[in-house]
């Protein structure tokens, strides 16, 4: 387990954070497709939290994207980084999850977030953010639509709806399971949103969220638990 500080410069304030993400917001990749859905492997993050103890703990869990079978994992626990701020969780998250990231021992190939991409109120959640920082390819699978308004997906597996603000499609509505509410798909970095939709029905073959979210969300608890227990 990796522990982690909070870096040097990090945001301290609603204003800063929301010019970082002003800043880097034009370097998101929207034109290429990623990488074929079952090929190579796909990594789930996931972060957990302690606000009392301030100790946020996250998790990264790298599947092979045909079989599904964990290939490797790494964990990484720290003080939370930011307050918690609608829109800005990512300054929360971030450098527990890249600590995570960089502790793995192999490359992650795609990264699916537990949030947002592109359907965010900047067009700039945690999976454009954390695509941008790292270079990967990352899509978000998030299990509320946020903001955003949808129709509800026909009930059959696979059935999905544009996410809409406004007139803009931002991300989909996807149903993973029969007549089971669906997740909801957006674009991070290097991913067409087809290319996501796919990639997420690849994840679910049996649960309503992917199995990379699953797993992450997992070891992340296991995690923190262990940190906290020692605190």
């Amino acid at each position: 387990m990796t522990t982690v500080r909070i870096p040097a410069g990090w945001p301290a304030n609603d204003a800063e954070a929301r010019a970082v993400q002003d800043e880097l917001r034009a370097r998101v990749v929207l034109d290429e497709p990623g990488p074929a859905p079952g090929t190579g492997r796909v990594t789930g993050v996931d972060v957990a939290y302690d606000d009392a103890l301030d100790v946020v703990a996250a998790a990264a869990v790298v599947l092979d994207a045909a079989s599904l079978d964990v290939v490797a994992e790494a964990t990484a626990v720290g003080r939370i980084s930011f307050p918690y701020v609608p829109g800005l969780l990512a300054f929360r998250e971030l450098p527990t999850v890249l600590a995570a990231l960089d502790a793995l021992p192999c490359e992650p190939g795609l990264v699916v977030c537990d949030g947002y991409g592109l359907a965010h109120p900047r067009r700039f959640g945690l999976a454009s953010h954390l695509g941008v920082l790292t270079g990967l390819p990352t899509i978000g699978v998030a299990k509320n639509p946020f903001t955003f308004t949808y129709d509800d997906p026909d009930a059959p597996r696979g059935s999905l709806s544009p996410l809409l603000a406004g007139s803009e499609e931002v991300g989909r509505a996807l149903r993973t399971r029969q007549d089971v509410k669906p997740v909801f798909v957006s674009v991070g970095h290097r991913v067409g949103l087809d290319n996501a939709c796919a990639h997420t029905l690849a994840l679910t073959p049996r649960f309503r969220l992917p199995e990379t979210t699953r797993r992450a969300d997992a070891l992340c608890r296991r995690a923190l638990k262990d940190a906290t227990a020692r605190a």
